[in-house]
């Protein structure tokens, strides 16, 4: 084997191409990369190369990770775009309502515990999955969240869509240095609080995609709006893993989108319903079916 810009290349049989070549798309999704790079890598022909991608656009679609779709033309190659159907994102969604109504999730003021959920690697693989693949035919420039429990999901959305995340905070960081703010009304109480970014996290023109973990009247999200506004950015949507449809929300039904809707908190008697958001019918899973 020797060095070639950092990357190994190396003259290899198909089996161990392929698993480097699984490794290799898995890690830099949503980017083209040319068949001569992969040649010039495994010192292989463009023919031996074009017949492994085949191998692995099938697996791929088969297994529900996603598409690996071919450009034609000198300045072709190939682009993986992670993914899930509506099958597996529908069988999630039942799976994980079940852990969600247990009655010891109850907080005060009609809030719900998601940390454990939130901190579970594999669930968060999925709930980045299914957030990127409402996006993946969207132009996304940045994930943006509000600290903190947001900050695990924007991570892993940002993570699969191969685009930075930015995290709004609510009190000044030195370590930010100059901040633009906005004043907001809280969506469940007449309340007034303030978020700041980051002078240096937002370009302008910046098309921004919010995430956060629970919307119980709108008022977060209603402020990263306006934040986003501030730096002459482009809001083009917001995906929530919950939201509480008891309060009454800033937002229509197509305005924000949530993958689990709790329908009922009785903090004295203990009793909790959720039930599927409205992910499953905002989503469009046809380019992963």
């Amino acid at each position: 084997m020797r060095y070639v810009l950092g990357e190994k290349k190396m003259k290899t049989r198909r089996s161990e191409r392929l698993i480097d070549m699984t490794r290799y798309l898995l890690e830099r999704p949503h980017t083209l990369i040319s068949l001569a790079f992969f040649a010039d890598r495994y010192e292989s022909a463009k023919s031996s190369i074009s017949e492994d991608l085949g191998i692995l656009r099938r697996t791929f679609m088969i297994r529900g990770i996603g598409v690996l779709e071919t450009l034609p033309g000198a300045g072709g190659g190939v682009i993986f775009t992670p993914g899930i159907s509506k099958k597996e994102a529908t069988e999630f969604v039942e799976e994980t309502s079940k852990k969600l109504v247990e009655p010891n999730r109850i907080l005060p003021g009609g809030y719900l515990y998601l940390t454990d959920l939130l901190a579970d690697p594999e669930l968060l693989r999925n709930v980045g999955r299914m957030i990127a693949t409402q996006y993946s035919q969207s132009s996304i420039d940045v994930v943006m969240t509000v600290a903190t429990k947001g900050i695990p999901i924007a991570q892993s959305v940002a993570n699969f869509l191969n685009i930075p995340f930015v995290i709004v905070r609510r009190d000044s960081k030195i370590t930010e240095g100059s901040t633009i703010s906005v004043n907001y009304a809280s969506g469940s109480s007449d309340r007034v609080e303030k978020m700041e970014l980051s002078k240096r996290s937002l370009e302008e023109g910046s098309r921004v995609l919010v995430v956060d973990d629970f919307m119980k009247g709108g008022g977060t999200i209603n402020g990263l709006r306006s934040l986003i506004s501030e730096f002459n950015a482009i809001f083009v949507g917001a995906t929530v893993f919950a939201e509480n449809i008891n309060i009454n929300s800033q937002f229509g039904d197509s305005d924000v989108t949530s993958i689990f809707k709790v329908t009922k908190i009785d903090t004295k008697n203990r009793v909790l319903n959720v039930e599927p958001g409205n992910y499953l019918a905002n989503t469009d899973f046809s380019y992963f079916e």
